[in-house]
C-alpha cells in the first residue's frame, strides 16, 4: 500500500520531501522498540488499539473497494479485506476482549501468508528465491509464537506483532527515503530496489524522461486481455484457478491468456516466445519456474492489429488517458532491448504490468503533498491494486491480475463521475441481479 502510493505520488514530488520520510520511518521503529520494551505505561495498549482501528480502516477500504460490479470475481481481495476487517475489530476488542482469539488469528494470517510464501518461492524459484523461503519460514515461526502461550503470552501477542510490523515497516521506509535522495532529479521511483523483484525492474536504473511532442499527450493507452477462458475451449471450469493462474483445455493443454499495452502509434508492447509450444498440463509446474533454465527466446509483436490478424480479437480493454506518455517509452526502450521470455520472470502479463507502473508515476492526484499522499491512502480502490500487487509480487503477474490492476489504477488516476453512495446501489443492484440469474439457472 505504502509503495504503490509513492509510485503514483511521483520521485519528483517526494524528492525534496525526504527527510520527513525518514522521520516517519525512525518514528515507527523507535515506537516498535517502545512496545517491546513497555517503557511507558499505556503505550502498549494505545499503539495496539491505534493499529487495530487501522486494520479495521484498510479492511472496510478493501471492502468499499471490491463493491465495483466489474470486480466482484475477485474473491482474494474479498477475503484478504474481511480477514484484516476482522482482526482489526477484535483487537479493538469489539464484540468482546479475547486474548486468545486474537492470538489466534494473527497466528493464522502468519500462516498462511508464510505458506503461500514458501509455496511461490519453492515452486518458481525467482531470484532470491532463497531469501523469500527464510522469511516464510520466520512468519511461520511467529505463527507459532502467537498460537501458543510461551515464550510471548496471549496477553503479548498482539502488541508483539504489532511492534514487529512497525519495524519493519518503518525500516522499509527510512530506507526508500534515503533511496529517493539518491536518485537524479528525472530518475524514476521504480529504480529504488523495493518495488518488486529485482530483476522485473532491473534495465530501469538509468532510465530519464524523454524529451516529446506536446501532442502525445492527448493519446489514448490501451491495456488489452485476451483471458485464459476466452482463449481456449473449456471443458470443467475451476473459477479461481481459471481466472488467475490457467485454464486447462479439453484436450488437457495449460491456456494462460494474454496481455498487451497498446499505445498506438508510438508503442505496442507484446512479449511473446519466439516458439509457442503448447504446454502440457503434467510438466507445468516445471514450467513456472522462473530459473534460466526455462528463459527462451522472445520477441516483442507489431500491432494489436498483427495480432488480430494471426489469433482474435482480445476479449477486455482498459483505456486510460492520463498517463506518462514520457516515461512509459523510455522504460520501454529498456525492458524492450532484452527479447529473453519466461513464462514466471519475464512474461507478457510481467511486460505490461511493469510498463505500467513506469506510465502511471507521478499521475495519483495534484495539488500539495499534504493533500495528495492522504487521499491516496485512503482511496478504496488504490487498496485494491495494492493488494492485487502484494499477491503478484509474491507468485507473478498473469493476464486477469494485469486486467483487474489496470482496472483499479484507471479508477484512482482517472475517478469515474460516479460517487460513492451511487457505487453502493450499483453493486447492491448488481448483487440482486447475479443472485437472480442464479436463482434462474438452478
Amino acid at each position: 500500500m505504502i509503495r504503490l502510493t509513492l509510485l503514483l505520488t511521483g520521485a519528483a514530488a517526494l524528492q525534496r520531501r525526504w527527510p520527513a520520510l525518514m522521520g516517519c520511518g525512525l518514528a515507527a521503529c523507535a515506537l516498535a522498540l517502545l512496545i517491546l520494551a513497555d517503557l511507558v505505561d499505556g503505550v502498549t495498549v494505545v499503539a495496539t488499539h491505534v493499529f487495530g482501528w487501522i486494520l479495521v480502516l484498510s479492511g472496510v477500504l478493501g471492502v468499499l473497494g471490491m463493491l465495483s460490479p466489474q470486480l466482484r470475481a475477485n474473491r482474494m481481495v474479498l477475503a484478504r479485506a474481511v480477514g484484516l476487517l476482522v482482526l482489526g475489530l477484535l483487537i479493538v476488542d469489539i464484540p468482546w476482549n479475547n486474548n486468545i482469539a486474537n492470538s489466534l488469528l494473527f497466528g493464522l494470517a502468519f500462516l498462511i501468508d508464510g505458506t503461500l510464501r514458501i509455496a511461490g518461492a519453492w515452486i518458481l524459484r525467482f531470484q532470491r528465491w532463497q531469501a523469500a523461503i527464510l522469511s516464510g519460514a520466520a512468519e511461520l515461526g511467529l505463527a507459532v509464537l502467537a498460537m501458543t502461550n510461551w515464550p510471548v503470552t496471549y496477553q503479548q501477542t498482539v502488541p508483539f506483532s504489532v511492534a514487529l510490523l512497525l519495524a519493519l515497516n518503518g525500516a522499509t521506509l527510512a530506507r526508500m527515503a534515503l533511496a529517493l535522495r539518491g536518485i537524479p532529479p528525472d530518475g524514476s521511483i521504480l529504480s529504488i530496489r523495493g518495488f518488486g523483484p529485482a530483476d522485473w525492474y532491473e534495465r530501469i536504473d538509468h532510465a530519464r524522461v524523454a524529451e516529446l511532442e506536446d501532442e502525445l499527450a492527448e493519446a489514448t493507452m490501451v491495456v488489452r486481455v485476451w483471458t485464459p477462458t476466452g482463449s481456449a475451449e473449456i471443458a470443467t471450469r475451476r473459477p479461481v484457478l481459471d481466472r488467475y493462474v490457467a485454464a486447462v483445455d479439453k484436450n488437457g493443454k495449460i491456456s494462460s491468456g494474454h496481455a498487451v499495452l497498446d499505445f498506438t502509434p508510438h508503442l505496442y508492447i507484446s512479449h511473446y516466445p519466439v516458439e509457442d509450444n503448447e504446454r502440457p498440463a503434467a510438466s507445468f509446474l516445471r514450467q513456472l519456474r522462473a530459473t534460466r533454465e526455462n528463459d527462451v527466446p522472445g520477441h516483442f509483436q507489431p500491432s494489436y492489429q498483427h495480432e488480430v490478424d494471426t489469433w482474435f480479437p482480445a476479449d477486455a480493454h482498459i483505456s486510460f488517458h492520463r498517463f506518462n506518455a514520457a516515461r512509459l517509452l523510455t522504460h520501454a526502450a529498456h525492458y524492450q532491448s532484452d527479447t529473453t521470455y519466461n513464462f514466471t520472470r519475464r512474461n507478457c502479463s510481467v511486460a505490461v504490468a511493469v510498463a505500467l507502473d513506469a506510465a502511471l508515476e507521478g499521475m495519483g492526484g495534484s495539488g500539495p503533498l499534504w493533500r495528495r499522499v492522504p487521499a491516496l491512502l485512503f482511496n478504496p480502490d488504490l487498496w485494491v491494486a495494492a493488494a492485487l500487487r502484494h499477491r503478484a509480487e509474491t507468485l507473478t503477474w498473469t493476464p486477469m491480475l494485469v486486467y483487474d490492476y489496470a482496472r483499479a489504477l484507471r479508477r484512482v488516476v482517472e475517478p469515474p463521475p460516479m460517487h460513492w453512495p451511487d457505487r453502493l446501489r450499483a453493486a447492491w443492484r448488481g448483487w440482486r441481479e447475479s443472485r437472480r440469474r442464479e436463482g434462474t439457472r438452478t
